[in-house]
């Protein structure tokens, strides 16, 4: 019963990262159920179980207020779930302590970009037009950011409105925010289907998380619309900042 309630605390917090921010729920799912004793590989799969979960009602409220590109969505999901692919088979192969040592890295680095768009929220990233070239581009993005979704359980939505930033930035945030979801939902299920199919996922642990997450975020989105920018992003900063800390602390 107590680790029920631990779970149940767990998927408390992805709902608050997921609802605040709109990034996956890895920063949290990953440590803490590598600390109750999961293998880091199975952390991670249990992780995209968790977030495929916790974006389905986000997918399908953008999909009713018509703020997905379906065209756009499809190229990033194809190159992610291609890269996902890439990355699970890599993830089986690499010893954990350097998957942990990378994501320790990553969530690093994440921690800057994210203390540094809270001073200044508004910052954009250059605009690259390539005309009829930005689609196959995209999608050799999106197959990067497929690989990292396979070998450290980040999603990618972040990733995905960088993507977008850099290449269609004519379309509005909201529409961003509703393709990328959308297509980290399909990079989400085609990394935790493989985790699953090798053995690598917790079914239970992950519905109990995800579905927490699910109703939990929803409170945490509405609170998400009356914070300032800079606000969610030093708490998405923080929280990169102890994931890294709780990462280093288990690797030593």
């Amino acid at each position: 019963m107590i680790f029920v309630l631990v779970l149940i605390l767990i998927g408390i917090g992805v709902g608050a990262l997921t609802g605040i921010t709109g990034s996956s729920g890895v920063l949290i799912v990953v440590p803490a159920l590598s600390y109750l004793g999961l293998s880091f590989k199975s952390a991670v799969g249990s992780s995209l179980l968790v977030d495929v979960i916790t974006t389905v009602s986000v997918v399908i409220a953008y999909i009713q207020n018509k703020n997905v590109d379906f065209r756009i969505s499809a190229v990033l999901a194809l190159g992610a779930v291609t890269g996902a692919q890439i990355g699970v088979r890599i993830a089986i192969v690499t010893p954990e302590k350097l998957l942990e040592t990378t994501f320790a890295i990553f969530t690093s680095v994440m921690a800057y970009i994210s203390f540094r768009r809270s001073k200044n929220p508004s910052l954009k990233l250059r605009h690259v037009n390539l005309g009829k070239f930005s689609y196959p581009v995209g999608f050799l993005m999106a197959v990067l950011i497929g690989i990292v979704t396979g070998t450290l359980g980040a999603s990618g939505g972040i990733m995905f409105i960088a993507v977008m930033i850099i290449l269609f930035s004519t379309m509005c945030i909201k529409k961003m925010i509703g393709t990328a979801t959308l297509a980290m939902l399909f990079s989400a299920t085609s990394g935790a289907i493989d985790y699953f199919t090798v053995g690598l996922l917790n079914l239970v642990d992950s519905i109990i998380i995800g579905f927490t997450a699910l109703i939990v975020g929803y409170f945490f989105a509405r609170l998400a619309n009356k914070m300032k920018p800079s606000m969610i992003y030093l708490f998405l900063g923080s929280t990169f900042v102890l994931t890294t800390i709780s990462e280093v602390v288990k690797i030593i």
